[in-house]
Formats: structure tokens, sequence, C-alpha cells
């Protein structure tokens, strides 16, 4: 699968200084297509790392990701 990042998101990961080794291993947990958000606790990042995702059949657009700022409830 090819992985998109929209300009947002590009921008969010610079941010946030998320690297796209960390997206791609949250994205192993996509096993459906369509409009997805996944959120997962990633070592070296205080809080959980939540990014918003399109399933296509050939590729997987990136929306946005960011750091939760509460933390998981």
């Amino acid at each position: 699968m090819n992985i998109r990042y929209s300009r947002h998101a590009k921008r969010r990961l610079k941010l946030y200084k998320i690297t796209e080794k960390i997206i791609s291993e949250i994205l192993k947990e996509v096993n459906k297509l369509g409009r997805q958000e996944i959120t997962k606790k990633v070592q070296g990042f205080k809080n959980p790392i939540k990014v918003v995702c399109d399933v296509k059949e050939n590729y997987i657009t990136i929306i946005t990701a960011y750091p939760l700022k509460r933390g998981l409830k």
C-alpha cells in the first residue's frame, strides 16, 4: 500500500516531531476501507498519538496526526 500525506498532516508531523516510521507502525492496525481514527501509545511520547486516515484500495491518505492532550479515557 502506498501512503500519502495531506498538506495538513505534513505540517502536524513536523510540528509535533512525529516521524513517518511511527505513522507506518500505527497503520499496521488498519484492516478495513474508509475513514478511520487510530489511537496508539508510542514510546518516546508522553501522550498517545492519534492518526486520522482515509483507506482506499491502493493507498492510504493520512489526514492528520497529533498527540492527544488529555491522554486516553
